[in-house]
C-alpha cells in the first residue's frame, strides 16, 4: 500500500477553504477566573479575633461497598450452559405478569436461588413484549447486582431471545 497523499483538485481545495473559512472555534470555560487589575486600595487587614467555634465532627459514614456491574457471560460458559453441560438449576417464567408482579417475582427468584446456592437460572421473558426490555435493565439495577454475576441471552435450545441466562453470586 503506498503512503503517498492523494492531490486535491482545484475545486476540492475551493470547497475546502470555504468550509474552513466559516469554522470558529470553540469557546472553553476558563478554569480560574483571571485576576482583575483594580485601582482600589486592597483592604486593611482586621485585628485577629478568637477562632470561630468548630462544630463536633460527624461520625465517618459507612460506605457500602457497591457490587460490581453486571457483565455478560463468557463465551464458553454460555456454550456449555447451551449444550447442557452446565445445569440450570431453576427457571422462572415472566408471561403474562405485568411489570410490577414481574418485577417482584424476579427479585423473590433471584434471592431464593441465590440463597438456595444454586449458580446458574433461567429467566424466561417471551420473544417480545416490555419484559424483554426491561428484565436485563433491571438486573443491572443495584438491587439485582448483589446478587447476579451475569446475564445473557439464551441459546435457542433455551428459548433464543425470549429468555436469558443468569449467573447468580455465592451467598453470604
Amino acid at each position: 500500500m503506498s503512503k503517498r497523499r492523494r492531490v486535491l483538485s482545484d475545486t476540492e481545495r475551493e470547497d475546502w477553504t470555504l468550509f474552513t473559512t466559516k469554522i470558529e472555534p470553540l469557546k472553553r470555560p476558563r478554569t480560574k477566573p483571571a485576576p482583575e487589575e483594580d485601582d482600589t486600595p486592597a483592604p486593611k487587614p482586621r485585628a485577629k479575633s478568637a477562632p470561630p467555634a468548630q462544630a463536633p465532627k460527624a461520625p465517618p459514614k459507612i460506605v457500602e461497598k457497591a457490587a460490581p456491574p453486571l457483565v455478560p457471560l463468557d463465551r464458553r460458559e454460555k456454550q456449555r450452559v447451551a449444550r447442557g453441560k452446565i445445569e440450570i438449576e431453576g427457571r422462572l417464567d415472566l408471561h403474562g405478569h405485568t411489570q410490577d408482579e414481574a418485577h417482584g417475582a424476579l427479585k423473590r427468584f433471584l434471592s431464593h436461588s441465590a440463597n438456595g446456592g444454586k449458580k446458574m437460572v433461567l429467566v424466561i421473558t417471551g420473544k417480545s413484549g416490555v419484559l424483554r426490555r426491561q428484565v436485563p435493565l433491571w438486573l443491572a439495577l443495584p438491587e439485582f447486582r448483589a446478587l447476579v454475576i451475569a446475564a445473557d441471552p439464551a441459546g435457542v435450545r433455551h428459548g433464543g431471545e425470549g429468555a436469558l441466562y443468569v449467573r447468580l453470586r455465592r451467598a453470604r
